[in-house]
């Protein structure tokens, strides 16, 4: 019985170089293009800072709290393990019990650093 490995050759990946390659080549000529046809007027007005119409005031740099950027992180943390989820809840009854214990598992360790996180009083 003789059996087959698929070896691949530097030729296979030609089509992902040149697809690359098209693609890089398409944004430098887009910059390149837009920066020698593009208007070159400069003045006082243009290059000031305007937010919505508004003159800007103060300074940019004001100190934000650290648990604004916790709440975000956590947020973003939360929402991938549900992404991680979700085709486990959709292929439930195909996997049956031999993934339902290893989810568990999972969905502990998530429960506790949400009860870790709730403790910590960070979404207050």
């Amino acid at each position: 019985m003789e059996t087959s490995v698929d070896q691949y050759v530097p030729s296979d990946y030609l089509p992902i170089l040149i697809q690359f390659a098209a693609a890089l080549g398409f944004v430098i000529f887009a910059l390149s293009l837009t920066h020698l046809l593009g208007p070159k007027r400069k003045s006082d007005v243009k290059n000031a800072s305007w937010e919505s119409g508004i003159e800007s005031v103060g300074d940019a740099r004001t100190p934000i709290s650290y648990k604004y950027f916790m709440t975000a992180i956590l947020f973003v943390l939360f929402d991938v393990e549900i992404i991680f989820m979700y085709p486990w809840a959709v292929n439930f009854r195909e996997y049956g019990m031999t993934y339902f214990v290893p989810m568990m598992i999972f969905l502990t360790v998530l429960l506790a650093g949400f009860y870790y996180e709730l403790k910590k009083g960070i979404l207050k």
